[in-house]
């Protein structure tokens, strides 16, 4: 499919007077004021009124329960951002709770439900600061100026736990206030990091549980006495250690999901007065990723990874049954949380149903959906589903990964491709609701293959160390050699018109790729990617410094250093000989601008095609509907030209 003469006219403009000054012209949608277009086409309104019901649709994700009025607490999203909203009842109206500019997230209800409290930072800079809901208007708890982070309440409903780096500017602190008198906020934990953060009370308020994220396969676990501000470590294996969810039970027992003692996360309990693990239920070969104990303390809700499928269960800690959830679709599932009358709440994301709240009744099984979310007019029934795609890498490592195919009936012949690689690189492809991207699917017959690569998470502690330090870290390109060469052997695909694309990590993982395989690529597209593994150490967010040199390697070591530079795309920007674009958030305090604009410099250096879109109000990866949408637009163009057009 090739779009008609606006896109042709819309290119010859922005070549010879640049895209903004062409946005004035008639069939050329308005750009986005925060917005800068460098040698990105201007958008011809026919590629907006083709895709304009993908651009439509919403979601619904579960955040909390509303325990005086039973009501479900969700986010969705009505205008430009997603705010908090509350359903009465199934399929209920949604009533909008806040109205701000900036997305809502991480909210939660004190337990009698006589407060509400969520955070919101400004244009993506991640500085959160913590609100109270008063008669419908927020009201600011935190000083406005440190990053802070919201934590449990306490059981009796009477205190909050949050971190803040009001004291040092750098790393998370620990703080206990009463959010009717903010500034009763007293620190109980002065850390020396970046990844600490309070967890749970336990059920007789006298204990906090404080959690240290050191790297993805370290986390480290202490019990602060609230009375007096001591602290005992949880955590005394001789490996490192990990977990996914910690919950304490009504009876004072510590719930956890953790790989101490296994390749993967079993659900058990940490004897709070040996400091050790028992297990209690193990899946063998799939991680236990999140879980929650209902109020009464008969019920654990505990979601299984299957390589990136959730499957939901629950345990009956009377009897000692498992039952499986077998009501619900395939697709993600996250937010697991109990409400104080026994009903489960969860998040369920699929590309055939969208991304909408459910709870699960834990006596019957019952499913019951309750919210529906647009998508455009479309029926997401019609999506296709996703197929696990599972080879031998170089080396004979196992690796996956989902493949949306187009629907042949629709699209005959050989499709084309596009890699989308995940960032982290502690995350994990998993089957999804595609939004926007189902218009590359459904109506471009564009195939997209979601990769999980060496060092992803969900295939154990093993696998997610393969890639750590920067002498292992281009084994991770090399699994994406083994999956082009795999789906270039497949007789639906288009072995002349693969590209890459990816975000964070999955940016540096599209340029390294474009490095290695450029002549099995058309083009590349990289969103608030790593360039130079030295220059993002030096320039990430200082309290993100000492967590990244874990994964990555420290750049303050000579041997490291000089191996960090060898492998980091921006050295070997030269060689880059196929188009780029660049997507970049002005605000990031991950990836920081910095390094979108050296390589799209070093490109361009060399004569290379490197389109740079970049929004001056968003930080890492676009949150609001306007920017996401123009930067869809601008990446079908880059599509268009460079990958569909055979050119």
């Amino acid at each position: 499919m090739r779009f008609g003469p606006a896109w042709q006219i819309g290119l010859i403009l922005s070549v010879f007077t640049g895209a903004p000054a062409a946005a004035e012209a008639d069939g050329i949608a308005p750009r986005p004021a925060a917005l800068v277009a460098d040698q990105v086409p201007v958008i011809p309104q026919e590629i907006v009124e083709q895709t304009r019901p993908y651009m439509e649709y919403r979601t619904a994700s579960f955040v909390d329960w509303d325990p005086k009025s039973r009501a479900m607490l969700i986010s969705t999203r009505f205008a430009d951002t997603s705010q908090l909203h509350r359903v009465a009842a199934p399929m209920g109206q949604r009533q909008q709770l806040t109205f701000a500019s900036e997305p809502v997230y991480s909210a939660r209800y004190a337990p009698d439900g006589s407060a509400l409290l969520f955070e919101k930072d400004s244009g993506g800079n991640e500085v959160n600061q913590i609100y109270a809901l008063e008669k419908g208007q927020p009201k600011m708890l935190t000083d406005g100026k440190s990053r802070n982070s919201l934590g449990p309440w306490s059981s009796s409903g009477t205190l909050v736990a949050f971190g803040s780096n009001k004291r040092t500017g750098l790393y998370n602190d620990i703080y206990l206030m009463d959010p009717a008198d903010p500034e009763s906020a007293k620190m109980l934990v002065a850390s020396t990091g970046g990844g600490w953060f309070p967890i749970d009370f336990s059920p007789d308020d006298k204990q906090l549980l404080v959690f240290n994220y050191v790297s993805v396969t370290d986390n480290q676990l202490y019990l602060i006495d609230i009375a007096d501000g001591t602290s005992r470590k949880l955590t005394e294996s001789d490996q490192p250690v990990a977990y996914d969810g910690l919950k304490f039970a009504p009876d004072g027992r510590l719930w956890a999901a953790s790989d101490d003692g296994s390749d993967v996360k079993r659900l058990g309990i940490v004897n709070l007065e040996t400091a050790t693990f028992e297990p209690v239920i193990d899946e063998k070969i799939r991680d236990i990723t999140d879980f929650d104990i209902s109020p009464d303390g008969r019920w654990i809700a505990f979601e299984v990874n299957h390589a990136g499928r959730s499957v939901l269960k629950f345990y009956d800690m009377q009897s000692g049954a498992v039952r499986i959830v077998d009501g619900l679709p395939d697709g993600v599932i996250s937010g697991v949380k109990f409400a104080p009358w026994g009903e489960l709440g969860i998040t369920l994301n699929s590309n055939r149903t969208g991304i909408d709240a459910y709870s699960i009744n834990p006596e019957t099984l019952a499913v019951t959906r309750w919210t529906r979310s647009e998508t455009g007019g479309l029926d997401a029934a019609d999506n296709v589903a996703p197929e696990l795609v599972e080879i031998e890498s170089f080396d004979g490592e196992k690796i996956s990964g989902f493949l949306y195919r187009p629907d042949p009936a629709r699209h005959t012949g050989k499709r084309p491709l596009i890699i989308n690689i995940h960032g982290g690189p502690e995350g994990q492809a998993t089957p999804r609701f595609l939004g926007r991207s189902n218009y590359l699917v459904n109506t471009l017959g564009v195939a997209i293959f979601y990769p999980n690569v060496r060092g992803s998470t969900g295939f154990g502690k093993r696998f997610v160390a393969l890639d750590n330090g920067p002498w292992l870290r281009e084994n991770s390109v090399l699994d994406i050699g083994a999956f082009l060469d795999h789906l270039r052997k497949d007789k639906r695909i288009d072995r002349k018109r693969i590209a890459v694309t990816g975000g964070s990590y999955g940016g540096y993982m599209t340029l390294a790729s474009m490095l290695r395989y450029g002549r099995k690529l058309k083009a590349g597209l990289e969103v608030v990617g790593i360039s130079s593994f030295v220059t993002f150490l030096e320039n990430t967010q200082a309290y993100r410094r000492d967590l990244r040199r874990v994964e990555y390697g420290d750049e303050r070591i000579p041997e490291q250093r000089a191996k960090l530079e060898e492998i980091s795309p921006l050295r070997r920007a030269s060689e880059i000989d196929i188009p780029l674009m660049v997507v970049t958030g002005a605000n990031d305090p991950r990836v920081p601008a910095s390094e979108a604009d050296q390589i799209v410099a070093a490109v361009r250096a060399n004569g290379r095609p490197a389109w740079h879109l970049l929004a001056e109000n968003e930080g890492h990866g676009f949150r609001k509907k306007a920017n996401a949408d123009y930067q869809f637009w601008a990446s079908l163009l880059f599509w268009q030209k460079y990958l569909l057009g055979g050119e």
